[in-house]
């Protein structure tokens, strides 16, 4: 017999595999677990930047008794946090410890937190394109609301958003206000951190974000454990497997990962990685691009032990490799998880044939160093520095190749003049480092 949604009236009732559930039993279930998430900061900031000097306003999760998750740029700088119930009760909380390059904050309550039900954390893996889904969450300051959806799409990297993005994409409406609420299923677990929208006007328009529980929880372990987090490290360039590098490479289709280069004395020179290598499997998971491969060495962490499988010279092999702690991106020099050389917010790599296409980069272009990421908050994001930027000058000193930007980046300071080439195109732009 279906569960009622109010006396006497029966509601929404789920198809097969959700136990009959309905909508209503879901959100009455998962609410208690949504809190609304106040911040005050000694500038004008947050999720409500605008509305309130000073004031950031979004949403959070109960994951444990007295623990809560929200998105780091909802308590950013922030002076004071407070956390309200679903039941209108107020707390301060402190910060435990955030991670602005996946966008993720933990917060502990301050006094008795008991009466504050944690939700339960599901497997973001088993999503399907389809499933239902429910954001809640406090949009615009209104109160808790739930909003109904499907997951859209998963796996959306590349968006812009953040340094790790592994995004499921949703219909369901979310709005400013609802960053760092629930995205549940139809078993009323956890499976998305939502995190942002795609918009031209600000508001609702039928892409959200959430950060998957699959990915949040070692984050968030890691947070609880250390304060920060410790990502796993391979120490290699690698690139995604086009048509044309898998004919190249004979293989029968675009698959896995190219190693196109393996840093000296890294993690993956121990292990005997080499460049040319094809990365198919890390510990049984596929990967078929360059952004999976990475998040999913960082999510392993440091110090673990990773089975990766690897076609090399077209014979699959499998390969124990320890991986080493990610350097920190302001350390200097560093052969990334993600490849190449990172630098004080910037992500290089050399010109090869791969980047060569990929960028559209002009023949006539040999030197330099191609921009394949730029860190969210750095100054370079700040002077316009896209990937796929070609950096061929730094303060009138010609970029001669990946060890010379490195060079040259490292010891600029001030106001930096750099000449990029884009689009066929030479312009210039001043970095305030």
């Amino acid at each position: 017999m279906p569960a009622a949604s109010g006396p006497g009236q029966p509601g929404p009732v789920l198809g097969p595999g959700h136990g009959g559930a309905s909508i209503a039993d879901v959100a009455e279930r998962v609410t208690p677990s949504i809190v609304s998430v106040s911040s005050t900061t000694g500038e004008a900031g947050g999720e409500s930047a605008g509305r309130g000097h000073g004031q950031g306003l979004g949403s959070g999760v109960v994951i444990q008794p007295g623990v809560i998750v929200t998105n780091n740029h909802v308590i950013e700088g922030a002076d004071e946090i407070k956390v309200i119930s679903y039941d209108g009760r107020e707390f301060v909380a402190e910060l435990v410890g955030t991670d602005p390059k996946s966008d993720l904050a933990v917060l502990r309550i301050q006094g008795d937190a008991s009466a504050l039900r944690p939700v339960a954390i599901g497997d973001s893996g088993r999503l399907r394109l389809g499933d239902i889904v429910l954001a809640i969450g406090n949009p615009f300051g209104v109160g808790h609301t739930v909003t109904m959806g499907i997951v859209s799409a998963k796996g959306r990297a590349d968006v812009g958003i953040i340094d790790y993005e592994d995004f499921i994409q949703t219909d369901a409406a979310i709005n400013p206000g609802n960053s760092g609420g629930a995205l549940v299923d139809m078993e009323g677990k956890l499976i998305g951190i939502n995190t942002a929208i795609l918009s031209r006007s600000g508001g609702y328009q039928g892409i959200g974000f959430a950060i998957p529980t699959n990915m949040a929880r070692p984050i968030i372990d890691s947070l609880l454990r250390y304060g920060k987090v410790v990502r796993g490290w391979l120490g290699v360039s690698i690139q995604d497997v086009d048509p044309d590098l898998a004919r190249t490479l004979g293989l029968p289709r675009p698959m896995g990962v190219l190693i196109s280069d393996v840093g000296p004395n890294t993690p993956a020179a121990k292990a005997g990685l080499r460049r040319g290598d094809v990365v198919l499997t890390i510990n049984g998971q596929e990967v078929d691009s360059a952004r999976q491969l990475r998040n999913l060495v960082a999510t392993a962490g440091a110090s673990s032990t990773v089975t990766m499988e690897i076609l090399r010279r077209g014979a699959r092999e499998s390969v124990q490799v320890a991986l080493g702690q990610l350097p920190e991106s302001d350390a200097g020099p560093a052969w990334g998880a993600g490849g190449a050389a990172i630098v004080e917010g910037l992500m290089v790599e050399p010109i090869t044939p791969a980047n060569r296409s990929r960028y559209s980069i002009a023949a006539r272009v040999t030197q330099g160093a191609v921009v394949i990421g730029v860190e969210s908050g750095s100054p370079a994001r700040a002077a316009g520095v896209e990937p796929g930027d070609v950096v061929i000058e730094i303060n009138r000193t010609p970029v001669l190749d990946v060890a010379t930007f490195t060079q040259l980046w490292s010891r600029a300071s001030g106001r930096t003049a750099v000449a990029l080439h884009r689009s066929g195109k030479t312009i210039r732009v001043i970095v305030n480092k």
